[in-house]
């Protein structure tokens, strides 16, 4: 890649979401000439660009926040436990703002390639809006969950109606009001949708492929009384999160072979799921990941709440019940849900599974399944997902040593070490990428804080010794893969198809995108590693 610079900088970072934000306060404060480059128009990453109605945190706002500074944690009130997106786009607002962030970052420039040029160990990298930057360190902050999956039905120029994806959300809105809406996907996202625009839309159509297991949200507002005891607790979040299991407040207390009786069993259940959060989920009974005994029980307790809130409407149960022999509750993304079952009930909603008859295609009028029954729309919303994980990074021609693709290498097997950095990429320093909890399984803020403090004391690391590179080794990525393949492939969530196992996007190497060896396991395993001297990458 050629070109001359327009800038030359010690570090280039990808995206100005959660950890950008973090890692650009980090690296600037230690001294480093650091800009971010930001896709869009400001900054949030994907609270900027999932405006869709109903977004929210699943996280509770208390937690979803930075514990580096506990002026910045306390400066900021939220107004419900799980606070909306306009909400969080403010929070993310007032960060930048509070930590004069924003002379250090560029908006709506795109990073389209970045090159590492051997001869001289330093990166070039080019945007979308005409820079062309020097750089020693490559930073990727552009998130998990943020290169949308579209096209995914062919004809869709010669449908005559809107169709717009909840991850490119207009931020004027979309007026549903007395329209034909179909939602195309009952994720999370297609969940939040499905919720919130029911009652004003005309009619709704719901394109059910995969049944979820759900969870009611309870979401009391945040009086002064809440705010200040949640406040109070600043210090004993700071040292309790970082170290669960999932980085949330909760963690398992009981264990499904320790707690035997079936009464004290279905209690603590009873306990867990009245909380209306994911506490249900994340610390109920660990082996709901491992003991398909476990998994099947709790599957059909949360199967039977399902049930009754469905009013056992037959076609209801088919279409929206998961069933246990197609996969076990928590071993897909668990979406909470407010009152999302009980639209199914309105006159003026129809759900209809495409699982055995899938869409094919878009007409002038709406979509056709595979059976030729065409559902005639004014509006598709598409909440068809992301990416997950490896899309941010292997949607840039990223090209390491010798002009290997970074593209080219994950499509035939996605592969890190530590989920900080790739073998034969140098200076390439990731967070929220393949084979670290950040990739699925933790409370974002969680792991991108623990990710983005690694790297900064990677770098300096470097400084403090005089060499200039950092690399992981073949070895020390064949043995990171090694370890995480067999915790992996240990727990149920590898037997079966989700967007964790890359299963939704055709033609993606099937592996775990996260590891599920535990937040605080890892943590001490990436300290351990920095305190050993980092044996796993090579430095010079």
């Amino acid at each position: 890649m050629t070109g001359t610079p327009t800038e030359t900088l010690d570090v280039v970072i990808l995206g100005a979401g959660v950890a950008g934000l973090y890692q650009l306060y980090q690296l600037r404060k230690a001294g480093y000439k650091v800009r971010v480059f930001e896709q869009g128009g400001d900054v949030g990453g994907t609270w900027y660009w999932n405006r869709y109605p109903g977004a929210r945190f699943d996280s509770e706002g208390h937690i979803y926040q930075y514990l580096f500074d506990e002026s910045l944690y306390k400066g900021w009130t939220w107004s419900e436990k799980f606070p909306g997106q306009p909400e969080i786009e403010r929070w993310m607002h007032y960060v930048a703002d509070t930590l004069d962030l924003r002379k250090d970052i560029k908006l709506n420039a795109r990073i389209t390639s970045a090159h590492y040029d051997e001869g001289r160990a330093r990166w070039l990298v080019k945007t979308s809006a005409g820079d062309v930057v020097d750089a020693q360190f490559f930073v990727s902050c552009g998130g998990m969950l943020s290169a949308p999956i579209t096209d995914l039905f062919p004809n869709k120029e010669a449908f005559g109606g809107e169709v717009v994806y909840t991850s490119r959300y207009p931020a004027g809105g979309v007026d549903v009001r007395g329209k034909r809406v179909g939602v195309v996907g009952i994720g999370a996202t297609g969940i939040q949708v499905v919720q919130t625009m029911a009652a004003d839309s005309g009619h709704m159509t719901v394109f059910a492929r995969t049944p979820q297991y759900t969870l009611p949200m309870k979401n009391p507002a945040l009086g002064e009384a809440e705010v200040e005891a949640y406040k109070d607790r600043f210090a004993e979040l700071k040292e309790r999160i970082p170290n669960t299991f999932t980085g949330f407040e909760h963690d398992f207390t009981t264990t499904w072979g320790i707690t035997t009786d079936p009464e004290e069993r279905i209690k603590h259940m009873e306990n867990t799921y009245a909380d209306g959060s994911l506490k249900f989920w994340l610390a109920t009974f660990p082996e709901i990941f491992t003991d398909p005994e476990c998994s099947e029980a709790v599957s059909a307790f949360v199967a039977g709440k399902m049930k009754e809130r469905l009013k056992h409407d037959p076609h209801l149960l088919e279409v929206l019940v998961p069933k246990f022999e197609d996969y076990g509750f928590g071993t897909h993304r668990v979406p909470l849900e407010r009152n999302y079952l009980e639209v199914y009930l309105r006159d003026n909603v129809t759900a209809v599974s495409v699982k055995n008859n899938p869409i094919v295609s878009f007409t002038e009028k709406g979509l056709r399944l595979k059976d030729g029954t065409e559902y005639e729309l004014d509006i598709v919303i598409m909440a068809t997902g992301f990416d997950a994980g490896s899309g941010a990074l292997s949607s840039i021609d990223v090209r390491g040593r010798g002009g290997r693709s970074l593209h080219d290498e994950w499509n035939k097997d996605i592969r890190t070490t530590m989920g900080l950095g790739k073998h034969g990429y140098p200076n390439l320093l990731t967070t929220a990428v393949p084979l670290a909890p950040s990739a699925a399984l933790c409370n974002m803020t969680t792991c991108l804080q623990q990710q983005t403090e690694w790297i900064t004391g990677a770098i300096e690391s470097l400084k403090k010794e005089g060499k200039s590179t950092i690399e992981p080794t073949q070895a020390g990525e064949d043995a990171w893969v090694e370890h995480h393949d067999a915790i992996a492939n240990a727990t149920l969530v590898t037997k079966t198809d989700s967007w964790y196992m890359g299963s939704n996007v055709p033609g993606k190497p099937r592996r775990l995108l996260s590891y599920i060896g535990g937040v605080g396991t890892y943590r001490t395993k990436c300290n351990e590693e920095a305190e050993a001297g980092y044996p796993s990458f090579e430095r010079s």
